[in-house]
Protein backbone atom coordinates (compact mmCIF):
# COMPACT_ATOMS: atom_id res chain seq x y z
CA UNK A 1 0.00 0.00 0.00
CA UNK A 2 1.80 3.29 -1.24
CA UNK A 3 1.49 5.33 2.06
CA UNK A 4 -0.25 8.79 1.98
CA UNK A 5 1.88 12.08 1.89
CA UNK A 6 0.42 14.48 3.81
CA UNK A 7 1.83 18.35 2.40
CA UNK A 8 2.17 21.87 4.00
CA UNK A 9 3.03 24.44 1.33
CA UNK A 10 4.09 27.81 2.93
CA UNK A 11 2.00 30.54 0.73
CA UNK A 12 5.38 31.83 -0.56
CA UNK A 13 5.40 28.34 -2.50
CA UNK A 14 2.09 29.52 -3.82
CA UNK A 15 2.49 32.70 -4.78
CA UNK A 16 5.74 31.96 -6.62
CA UNK A 17 4.27 29.22 -8.58
CA UNK A 18 1.91 31.84 -10.16
CA UNK A 19 4.89 34.55 -10.30
CA UNK A 20 7.57 32.06 -11.69
CA UNK A 21 6.50 30.80 -15.15
CA UNK A 22 9.10 27.82 -15.12
CA UNK A 23 7.49 26.63 -11.88
CA UNK A 24 3.84 26.94 -12.64
CA UNK A 25 4.21 23.66 -14.39
CA UNK A 26 3.98 21.68 -10.78
CA UNK A 27 0.75 22.85 -10.34
CA UNK A 28 -0.38 20.52 -12.73
CA UNK A 29 1.62 17.68 -11.09
CA UNK A 30 0.18 18.86 -7.70
CA UNK A 31 -3.32 18.66 -8.91
CA UNK A 32 -2.88 14.84 -10.32
CA UNK A 33 -1.37 13.63 -7.22
CA UNK A 34 -4.31 15.03 -5.43
CA UNK A 35 -6.81 13.71 -7.62
CA UNK A 36 -4.95 10.29 -7.73
CA UNK A 37 -5.21 10.32 -3.85
CA UNK A 38 -1.66 10.28 -3.48
CA UNK A 39 -1.43 13.26 -1.55
CA UNK A 40 -3.55 15.33 1.11
CA UNK A 41 -2.88 18.90 1.28
CA UNK A 42 -2.30 20.37 4.83
CA UNK A 43 -3.52 23.99 4.52
CA UNK A 44 -3.86 26.14 7.55
CA UNK A 45 -5.88 29.23 8.00
CA UNK A 46 -2.97 31.76 8.01
CA UNK A 47 -1.91 30.16 4.37
CA UNK A 48 -5.13 31.24 2.82
CA UNK A 49 -4.84 34.35 4.89
CA UNK A 50 -1.72 35.58 3.21
CA UNK A 51 -2.16 34.61 0.01
CA UNK A 52 -5.39 36.16 -0.40
CA UNK A 53 -3.40 39.35 1.27
CA UNK A 54 -0.90 38.81 -1.62
CA UNK A 55 -3.32 37.94 -4.63
CA UNK A 56 -3.74 41.32 -6.10
CA UNK A 57 -0.18 42.23 -5.43
CA UNK A 58 0.66 38.95 -7.58
CA UNK A 59 -1.97 39.42 -10.11
CA UNK A 60 -0.56 43.09 -10.88
CA UNK A 61 2.65 42.47 -10.83
CA UNK A 62 2.48 40.09 -13.60
CA UNK A 63 0.29 42.08 -15.67
CA UNK A 64 1.24 45.53 -14.91
CA UNK A 65 2.59 46.66 -18.55
CA UNK A 66 5.56 48.97 -18.28
CA UNK A 67 5.02 51.41 -20.95
CA UNK A 68 5.25 54.34 -19.24
CA UNK A 69 8.56 53.45 -17.89
CA UNK A 70 9.56 52.75 -21.44
CA UNK A 71 8.27 55.59 -22.86
CA UNK A 72 10.87 57.47 -20.50
CA UNK A 73 13.85 55.10 -21.46
CA UNK A 74 12.85 55.35 -25.37
CA UNK A 75 12.81 59.13 -25.05
CA UNK A 76 16.35 58.90 -23.64
CA UNK A 77 17.91 56.52 -25.76
CA UNK A 78 16.60 58.88 -28.87
CA UNK A 79 18.42 61.65 -27.31
CA UNK A 80 21.48 60.01 -26.63
CA UNK A 81 24.30 59.93 -28.65
CA UNK A 82 25.03 57.08 -30.33
CA UNK A 83 24.54 55.82 -33.73
CA UNK A 84 21.32 55.20 -34.94
CA UNK A 85 21.17 51.63 -35.91
CA UNK A 86 21.95 50.55 -32.86
CA UNK A 87 19.46 53.50 -31.05
CA UNK A 88 16.83 51.80 -33.19
CA UNK A 89 17.68 48.14 -32.35
CA UNK A 90 17.11 48.89 -28.68
CA UNK A 91 13.39 50.51 -29.40
CA UNK A 92 12.47 47.59 -31.28
CA UNK A 93 14.10 45.27 -28.53
CA UNK A 94 11.82 47.62 -25.86
CA UNK A 95 8.79 47.72 -27.55
CA UNK A 96 9.07 43.93 -27.59
CA UNK A 97 9.01 43.29 -24.09
CA UNK A 98 6.47 46.33 -23.66
CA UNK A 99 3.86 44.09 -26.00
CA UNK A 100 4.96 40.36 -24.09
CA UNK A 101 4.05 41.75 -20.09
CA UNK A 102 0.35 42.10 -20.26
CA UNK A 103 0.21 38.90 -22.08
CA UNK A 104 2.22 36.63 -19.51
CA UNK A 105 0.35 38.62 -16.73
CA UNK A 106 -2.68 37.04 -18.10
CA UNK A 107 -0.87 33.77 -17.16
CA UNK A 108 -0.44 34.60 -13.75
CA UNK A 109 -3.88 35.24 -13.38
CA UNK A 110 -5.00 31.81 -14.74
CA UNK A 111 -2.53 30.21 -11.99
CA UNK A 112 -3.76 32.19 -9.17
CA UNK A 113 -7.30 31.10 -9.73
CA UNK A 114 -6.05 27.37 -9.93
CA UNK A 115 -4.53 27.65 -6.72
CA UNK A 116 -7.62 29.01 -5.17
CA UNK A 117 -9.90 26.14 -6.79
CA UNK A 118 -7.20 24.16 -4.80
CA UNK A 119 -8.29 25.85 -1.72
CA UNK A 120 -11.73 25.54 -2.35
CA UNK A 121 -11.51 21.78 -2.31
CA UNK A 122 -9.79 21.63 0.47
CA UNK A 123 -10.45 21.92 4.37
CA UNK A 124 -8.80 24.65 5.67
CA UNK A 125 -7.17 23.70 9.43
CA UNK A 126 -8.04 26.32 12.28
CA UNK A 127 -5.20 27.27 14.48
CA UNK A 128 -5.68 25.95 18.42
CA UNK A 129 -5.35 27.92 21.18
CA UNK A 130 -2.45 25.77 22.09
CA UNK A 131 -0.92 26.47 18.44
CA UNK A 132 -1.06 30.03 18.77
CA UNK A 133 0.10 29.51 22.86
CA UNK A 134 3.41 27.38 21.57
CA UNK A 135 4.22 30.14 18.56
CA UNK A 136 4.09 32.97 21.40
CA UNK A 137 6.76 30.68 23.10
CA UNK A 138 9.06 30.69 20.11
CA UNK A 139 8.15 34.40 19.79
CA UNK A 140 9.29 35.25 23.03
CA UNK A 141 12.50 32.90 23.41
CA UNK A 142 13.70 34.04 19.71
CA UNK A 143 13.39 30.87 18.71
CA UNK A 144 13.32 29.79 14.40
CA UNK A 145 11.25 31.38 12.89
CA UNK A 146 11.43 33.46 15.09
CA UNK A 147 14.44 34.14 15.85
CA UNK A 148 15.15 37.85 13.62
CA UNK A 149 15.57 40.92 15.16
CA UNK A 150 13.01 43.45 14.19
CA UNK A 151 10.92 41.16 12.30
CA UNK A 152 7.50 39.83 13.18
CA UNK A 153 7.67 35.96 12.24
CA UNK A 154 4.44 35.26 14.61
CA UNK A 155 1.81 33.78 11.33
CA UNK A 156 5.54 31.92 10.59
CA UNK A 157 5.23 29.96 14.13
CA UNK A 158 1.59 29.34 13.99
CA UNK A 159 2.43 27.87 10.69
CA UNK A 160 4.56 25.64 11.66
CA UNK A 161 3.34 24.63 14.88
CA UNK A 162 0.25 23.52 13.02
CA UNK A 163 2.24 21.76 11.05
CA UNK A 164 3.49 20.14 14.07
CA UNK A 165 0.10 19.53 15.50
CA UNK A 166 -1.00 17.54 12.37
CA UNK A 167 1.65 14.79 12.83
CA UNK A 168 0.47 14.51 16.45
CA UNK A 169 -2.60 13.77 15.93
CA UNK A 170 -1.73 11.66 12.83
CA UNK A 171 -2.95 7.82 14.17
CA UNK A 172 -2.37 6.69 10.54
CA UNK A 173 0.78 4.36 10.81
CA UNK A 174 1.63 4.51 7.64
CA UNK A 175 1.30 8.44 6.74
CA UNK A 176 4.13 10.88 6.16
CA UNK A 177 4.35 14.45 6.13
CA UNK A 178 6.93 16.89 4.17
CA UNK A 179 6.86 20.82 5.35
CA UNK A 180 7.69 22.48 2.14
CA UNK A 181 8.57 26.69 2.13
CA UNK A 182 10.51 29.29 0.08
CA UNK A 183 11.53 31.27 3.36
CA UNK A 184 14.88 29.98 3.88
CA UNK A 185 16.05 33.34 6.12
CA UNK A 186 13.14 31.66 8.85
CA UNK A 187 12.64 28.22 8.33
CA UNK A 188 16.64 26.79 7.24
CA UNK A 189 19.63 26.28 8.95
CA UNK A 190 21.56 29.22 9.30
CA UNK A 191 25.33 29.53 7.97
CA UNK A 192 24.67 26.15 6.83
CA UNK A 193 22.81 23.98 3.98
CA UNK A 194 19.38 25.41 3.55
CA UNK A 195 18.05 22.50 2.37
CA UNK A 196 18.45 21.64 6.23
CA UNK A 197 15.73 23.24 8.50
CA UNK A 198 16.89 25.52 11.53
CA UNK A 199 18.73 23.80 14.53
CA UNK A 200 15.50 24.98 16.70
CA UNK A 201 13.37 23.23 14.34
CA UNK A 202 15.11 20.39 13.53
CA UNK A 203 13.45 17.76 16.10
CA UNK A 204 10.31 17.73 13.97
CA UNK A 205 12.02 16.83 10.68
CA UNK A 206 13.66 13.06 9.70
CA UNK A 207 14.31 11.70 6.42
CA UNK A 208 11.33 9.60 6.67
CA UNK A 209 8.15 10.32 8.75
CA UNK A 210 8.35 14.11 8.49
CA UNK A 211 10.32 16.40 5.73
CA UNK A 212 11.84 19.24 5.17
CA UNK A 213 12.04 20.97 1.45
CA UNK A 214 12.87 24.31 0.01
CA UNK A 215 11.89 22.98 -3.63
CA UNK A 216 8.99 21.68 -4.49
CA UNK A 217 9.53 20.05 -7.22
CA UNK A 218 12.24 17.79 -5.17
CA UNK A 219 9.08 17.16 -2.61
CA UNK A 220 6.78 16.30 -5.26
CA UNK A 221 9.81 13.79 -6.96
CA UNK A 222 9.80 12.31 -3.96
CA UNK A 223 6.19 11.06 -4.04
CA UNK A 224 6.28 10.21 -8.20
CA UNK A 225 9.65 10.86 -9.56
CA UNK A 226 8.33 9.71 -13.02
CA UNK A 227 5.58 12.26 -12.67
CA UNK A 228 7.62 14.93 -11.84
CA UNK A 229 10.19 14.42 -14.79
CA UNK A 230 7.94 13.71 -17.70
CA UNK A 231 6.15 17.11 -16.57
CA UNK A 232 9.37 19.17 -16.41
CA UNK A 233 10.18 17.62 -20.07
CA UNK A 234 7.42 18.31 -21.72
CA UNK A 235 7.61 21.86 -20.55
CA UNK A 236 10.92 22.42 -21.32
CA UNK A 237 9.76 23.86 -24.84
CA UNK A 238 8.77 27.56 -23.71
CA UNK A 239 6.20 28.63 -25.83
CA UNK A 240 6.83 32.44 -25.78
CA UNK A 241 4.33 34.96 -26.51
CA UNK A 242 5.16 36.06 -30.28
CA UNK A 243 6.63 39.45 -30.48
CA UNK A 244 4.97 42.42 -31.86
CA UNK A 245 7.04 42.61 -34.70
CA UNK A 246 6.40 39.52 -35.67
CA UNK A 247 2.52 39.35 -35.15
CA UNK A 248 2.74 43.18 -37.41
CA UNK A 249 4.79 40.69 -39.85
CA UNK A 250 2.01 38.24 -39.79
CA UNK A 251 -0.89 40.83 -40.70
CA UNK A 252 1.04 42.31 -43.23
CA UNK A 253 1.42 39.32 -44.90
CA UNK A 254 -2.42 38.23 -44.27
CA UNK A 255 -3.42 41.25 -45.53
CA UNK A 256 -1.51 41.03 -48.72
CA UNK A 257 -3.24 37.73 -49.28
CA UNK A 258 -6.35 38.97 -48.93
CA UNK A 259 -6.24 41.51 -50.85
CA UNK A 260 -4.68 39.55 -53.70
CA UNK A 261 -7.04 37.47 -53.78
CA UNK A 262 -9.76 40.01 -54.03
CA UNK A 263 -8.34 41.88 -57.08
CA UNK A 264 -7.71 38.24 -58.91
CA UNK A 265 -11.68 37.58 -58.41
CA UNK A 266 -12.18 41.66 -59.77
CA UNK A 267 -9.50 40.45 -62.57
CA UNK A 268 -11.94 37.80 -63.37
CA UNK A 269 -15.16 40.03 -63.59
CA UNK A 270 -13.38 42.19 -65.94
CA UNK A 271 -13.04 39.19 -68.09
CA UNK A 272 -16.68 38.01 -67.57
CA UNK A 273 -17.64 41.49 -68.19
CA UNK A 274 -19.01 41.86 -65.47
CA UNK A 275 -16.73 44.95 -63.98
CA UNK A 276 -15.73 47.59 -66.44
CA UNK A 277 -13.14 49.63 -66.76
CA UNK A 278 -13.95 53.44 -67.70
CA UNK A 279 -11.77 56.43 -67.41
CA UNK A 280 -12.09 59.26 -65.02
CA UNK A 281 -13.97 61.28 -66.36
CA UNK A 282 -16.49 58.39 -67.36
CA UNK A 283 -17.14 57.71 -63.71
CA UNK A 284 -17.73 61.16 -62.50
CA UNK A 285 -20.35 61.48 -64.83
CA UNK A 286 -21.78 58.61 -63.49
CA UNK A 287 -23.39 57.32 -59.68
CA UNK A 288 -19.48 57.20 -58.26
CA UNK A 289 -21.06 54.14 -56.08
CA UNK A 290 -20.95 52.20 -59.18
CA UNK A 291 -19.60 48.67 -58.16
CA UNK A 292 -19.61 47.31 -61.48
CA UNK A 293 -16.80 50.04 -62.81
CA UNK A 294 -13.11 50.70 -61.94
CA UNK A 295 -11.31 53.69 -62.91
CA UNK A 296 -8.52 52.87 -65.53
CA UNK A 297 -5.70 54.52 -63.67
CA UNK A 298 -6.80 52.36 -60.47
CA UNK A 299 -6.74 49.32 -62.17
CA UNK A 300 -3.12 50.18 -63.32
CA UNK A 301 -1.93 50.85 -60.61
CA UNK A 302 -3.75 47.73 -58.76
CA UNK A 303 -1.67 45.41 -61.34
CA UNK A 304 1.13 47.03 -60.77
CA UNK A 305 0.61 46.04 -57.34
CA UNK A 306 -0.11 42.53 -57.96
CA UNK A 307 3.22 42.22 -59.76
CA UNK A 308 5.13 43.57 -56.60
CA UNK A 309 3.09 41.07 -54.52
CA UNK A 310 3.83 38.07 -56.93
CA UNK A 311 7.73 38.77 -57.04
CA UNK A 312 7.41 39.36 -52.59
CA UNK A 313 5.36 36.23 -51.77
CA UNK A 314 6.47 34.53 -54.54
CA UNK A 315 3.49 32.50 -56.78
CA UNK A 316 3.62 29.41 -54.62
CA UNK A 317 2.24 31.07 -51.78
CA UNK A 318 -0.27 33.60 -53.18
CA UNK A 319 -3.34 30.54 -53.86
CA UNK A 320 -5.73 29.73 -55.70
CA UNK A 321 -7.21 28.38 -52.24
CA UNK A 322 -10.29 26.59 -51.39
CA UNK A 323 -13.69 27.45 -49.15
CA UNK A 324 -11.83 25.90 -46.04
CA UNK A 325 -8.48 27.82 -46.74
CA UNK A 326 -9.78 30.94 -47.79
CA UNK A 327 -11.75 31.14 -44.43
CA UNK A 328 -8.70 30.29 -42.10
CA UNK A 329 -6.44 33.05 -44.13
CA UNK A 330 -9.66 35.19 -43.38
CA UNK A 331 -9.83 33.87 -39.87
CA UNK A 332 -6.18 34.19 -39.19
CA UNK A 333 -5.82 37.82 -40.46
CA UNK A 334 -8.99 39.02 -38.26
CA UNK A 335 -7.41 36.85 -35.10
CA UNK A 336 -4.18 38.94 -35.23
CA UNK A 337 -6.06 42.12 -35.67
CA UNK A 338 -8.10 41.28 -32.61
CA UNK A 339 -4.83 40.32 -30.75
CA UNK A 340 -3.81 44.51 -31.76
CA UNK A 341 -6.81 45.76 -30.22
CA UNK A 342 -9.01 45.94 -33.32
CA UNK A 343 -12.49 44.35 -33.46
CA UNK A 344 -13.36 41.14 -34.75
CA UNK A 345 -13.94 40.64 -38.37
CA UNK A 346 -11.70 43.53 -39.02
CA UNK A 347 -11.19 42.38 -43.04
CA UNK A 348 -10.39 45.62 -44.71
CA UNK A 349 -6.91 45.58 -46.86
Amino acid sequence: MTPMFNVLIDTSVWLDLAEDQKQTPLLAVLEGMIGDGLLHLLIPKVVISEFEKNRNRVAKASAKSLSSHFALVKDAIRKADGGQREKDNVLTYLSEVDHRIPLLGGVAEGTLARIEAIFRAATPIEATDQVKARAADRALHRKAPCHHENKNSMADAVLFETYVDCIRSSKLPRSRFAFVTHNKNDFSLVNGNQKLPHADLGGVFSKIKSMYFINLAECLRKIDPDRVDYTIWEHEVNFEPRGLAEILEETDRFATLVWYNRHKYREWQIEQGKLKIVTRAQWEKGKRDNQDEIIDTIWKGALKAAKQVERRVGKANIGPWDDFEWGMINGKLSALRWMLGEDWDELYT
